[in-house]
């Protein structure tokens, strides 16, 4: 099987904790909660791609990236996700993942396949997951779901030099259809710190589910 991601593409993330390249195209767009996000205009597609630089206070680098792989766990502390799991589909291994909606919208769901490493960097230990959209035409489209055909996203971690993560994320997607304003601007500046706050907790919580699911 072809490789799904370059060693390049692995630098590129994890350089973001040290140099973020926020030049250029991208302007800073909000802070909010210990969070700084950027964003880019993308003209093809008339939507932005963002970069996130936070970090998670009380969690251990690697039990951020164990957590972050972990799908089945995902769906005990994300509430918008509805179905997610890793499947064979006989040409590749892909990840199904729809994503609820508010009401009146349909929900989105995403095919994609990503790959995790953990980096050894002058002594330095980083975790990098990256991960991108996948045509797999095993995987058909759902009646009354939009597929999200156009989509990215790359995480790197690492200590704090305390009992914390720092964490840079940079993502994309084309969630196709008509979507407000309202909730793209709601998704970058709240959703994605939502997120890392709910990220926070599920990996204080992380023992206690591996401990009761044996």
């Amino acid at each position: 099987m072809a490789l799904q991601f370059t060693d390049q593409q692995f630098q590129e993330a994890w350089k973001e904790l040290d140099e973020p390249q926020i030049g250029g195209e991208w302007e800073f767009f909000t802070e909010t909660m210990g969070v700084k996000i950027y964003r880019r205009f993308i003209k093809e597609t008339g939507l932005y791609e963002y970069k996130v630089f936070g970090s998670l206070s009380t969690c251990s680098p690697d039990l951020c990236a164990d957590v972050y792989m972990d799908l089945a766990y995902r769906k005990h502390w994300d509430d918008y996700a509805k179905e997610l799991y890793e499947k064979d589909y006989g040409v590749q291994k892909a990840i199904y993942w729809e994503v609820k909606y508010p009401f009146p919208l349909s929900n989105r769901d995403y095919v994609y396949v990503r790959e995790r490493r953990e980096l050894e960097v002058n002594g330095r230990k980083i975790w990098v997951v990256l991960a991108k959209s996948s045509a797999v035409s095993q995987c058909p489209e759902k009646a009354g779901v939009i597929r999200v055909k156009d989509y990215k996203q790359s995480v790197a971690m690492e200590s704090d030099g305390a009992n914390g993560t720092k964490v840079f994320m940079n993502y994309f997607d084309n969630p196709g259809g008509k979507i407000p304003t309202w909730l793209v601007n709601w998704a970058a500046k709240t959703g994605v710190p939502a997120f890392l706050t709910d990220m926070q907790k599920a990996c204080n919580n992380y023992a206690n589910y591996c401990k009761n699911k044996k």
